[in-house]
C-alpha cells in the first residue's frame, strides 16, 4: 500500500488574519500564468494576486487601463491550473465595477467561478455600495487605497498619495469605511510610511503595503520587478533580487551560439534509429548512409 504525503491545505482569508494576529508578516506576489504561480508558491508566498498589472508586464501596455475582463479571466485560469497553496486573488480591472453594482457582481462572480478566492478593487468611499453588494453575495473583497493606477489620469500620474494633512485624513477615513463595508484587507500603495502605520494600527483588518513602509501587515511586489525581468525605470519601492532579464538573455545567447556553431543538439540530445532500420532506409535512398547526411 502506497502512502502519499497529504497536500498542504490551501490558505484562506481566515488563515491570513490569524497569521497577522500572531505577529507574522504576510508575503503577497503577483503571478500571471502557471509557471509564475508555481514559482511564487514554491517560494512560500501567502497570497498570489493575478493583478491587472499584467497589462504592463505581460501585454506591453503603458498602464493598466486597457486590461479587460477577458484578459483577467485568461490569466487567472492559467494561474488557477497551477493549484497553488497560496490564497488566490484577482483584480477587477478598469470599468468592470464602476458603472453599476450589477456589473460588479457579474464580473466579480466570474473571477470567483474560475478560481479566485477574493477580488481586489480600487477606490475609497465611493466604492462602499459595490463592496457591500459583493460581500453580501459572499465574495471577499480587498480594498486598494493611495496610488490607484486605474485613476491614473484623475490623480495626475504615478505619485505618492496622502502627504498633505487633508489627503492623509481622507485616506484614513476611506480605510475605515472600506473596513466597515466588509473588506477583509486594505492594500496601501505609495503612501508615506507613517500614514500607513497609522492606518494599519487603526484597522482591525490587515494591510498590505507596496511603497508604504515596513509597518503594514504584509508586503506585495510584482513578480517581474522582484526578479528583474521587467525593463524600464523602477519605482523607489522596488528591490530587485536578481538581474533576470540579462541572465536570461545570456542563457539564450549561449544556446543561439551553440546552434549556429553546430554544437546543439548533441548526440545525447538526439534520438536514433536502430541499425536494421538504418540499413533498410539506406538501400531505399540509393545506398546513402542516412546517419552521415
Amino acid at each position: 500500500m502506497s502512502h502519499q504525503v497529504p497536500a498542504q491545505p490551501k490558505k484562506s482569508r481566515v488563515d491570513l488574519q490569524a497569521m497577522v494576529d500572531q505577529g507574522e508578516k504576510l508575503v503577497m506576489v503577483t503571478a500571471y500564468d502557471a509557471p509564475t504561480a508555481h514559482i511564487a508558491d514554491a517560494a512560500g508566498a501567502d497570497i498570489i494576486l493575478v493583478g491587472d498589472s499584467l497589462g504592463n508586464v505581460c501585454l506591453g501596455f503603458e498602464n493598466t487601463l486597457p486590461v479587460t475582463m477577458a484578459m483577467m479571466r485568461h490569466h487567472l485560469e492559467a494561474v488557477a491550473r497551477a493549484r497553488p497553496n497560496a490564497f488566490l486573488m484577482a483584480d477587477l480591472p478598469f470599468l468592470s465595477y464602476h458603472l453599476s453594482v450589477e456589473d460588479a457582481l457579474r464580473n466579480a462572480s466570474m473571477l470567483i467561478r474560475v478560481g479566485a478566492q477574493a477580488v481586489k478593487l480600487e477606490g475609497g468611499s465611493s466604492r462602499v455600495p459595490v463592496i457591500r453588494a459583493l460581500v453580501d453575495a459572499g465574495i471577499p473583497v480587498m480594498g486598494h487605497l493611495g496610488l490607484t493606477p486605474q485613476s491614473l489620469h484623475s490623480i495626475g500620474g504615478y505619485r505618492v498619495q496622502g502627504r498633505e494633512e487633508t489627503q492623509a485624513l481622507s485616506l484614513l477615513e476611506d480605510a475605515k469605511r472600506l473596513e466597515g463595508a466588509g473588506c477583509f484587507s486594505v492594500l496601501l500603495e505609495c503612501v508615506p510610511k507613517e500614514l500607513a502605520a497609522i492606518v494599519t494600527k487603526t484597522l482591525n483588518v490587515f494591510t498590505i503595503g507596496i511603497g508604504a513602509g515596513s509597518n503594514c501587515s504584509g508586503q506585495v511586489l510584482v513578480f517581474h520587478d522582484i526578479l528583474g525581468i521587467h525593463q524600464g525605470p523602477d519605482p523607489k519601492f522596488v528591490r530587485k533580487y536578481m538581474d533576470g532579464f540579462n541572465q536570461m538573455v545570456i542563457a539564450l545567447s549561449k544556446w543561439s551560439d551553440d546552434v549556429k556553431n553546430g554544437i546543439f543538439p548533441s548526440e545525447q540530445e538526439s534520438y536514433n534509429l536502430s541499425e536494421a532500420v538504418l540499413e533498410k532506409l539506406s538501400v531505399r535512398f540509393q545506398g546513402t548512409r542516412i546517419s552521415d547526411s
